[in-house]
């Protein structure tokens, strides 16, 4: 058996008036990310994470921003197409390990949905996707919910 462990972070800017998904779902919040994409920032950093962990370089190297077909795209494509990716090179996913930073709204209620979401994409059960959410108490571009943060890594398996 081979193992392989990638990580991932991503960021996005905060603006009113934009919607707002995360872990592939949508949050209902007077404030949303700014993207090329949907700028769902947890499955951003999942896909570099596997992308990583597999070698193949990084999300913007497979789905540029300068590119008009990823205009919008939903994320869960994205995810969806990366997990292709490393399947392709022998690999499955052992587990995701991720944390969101985002001051307000809340994440917690929604984890559960988007772990099942993940899992589903990534052919995996949902007790292997760890999600946590954090605040930056308050403190800097985080803490002023004027940005969002996601960290993830993942262990591969041959």
């Amino acid at each position: 058996m081979k193992l392989r462990i990638g990580q991932g972070i991503d960021v996005h800017r905060l603006e009113k008036g934009l919607p707002l998904f995360v872990g592939g779902i949508q949050i209902e919040s007077e404030i949303g990310a700014v993207g090329h994409s949907d700028a769902d920032v947890l499955l951003h950093a999942i896909c570099d994470a596997l992308l990583g962990a597999a070698n193949l370089r990084d999300i913007g190297y497979h789905f540029s921003d300068t590119d008009p077909k990823f205009k919008g795209i939903d994320s869960k494509i994205l995810l969806a197409e990366v997990f292709k990716l490393i399947q392709e090179k022998g690999y499955g996913v052992n587990n995701v390990d991720s944390t969101v930073i985002l001051e307000s709204p809340k994440l917690n209620p929604h984890i559960p949905a988007m772990q099942k979401e993940i899992a589903s994409i990534l052919h995996i059960d949902e007790d292997a996707i760890s999600i946590k959410a954090t605040t930056h108490e308050k403190v800097d571009s985080f803490g002023n919910s004027e940005a969002i943060k996601a960290y993830a890594s993942c262990l591969l398996i041959k």
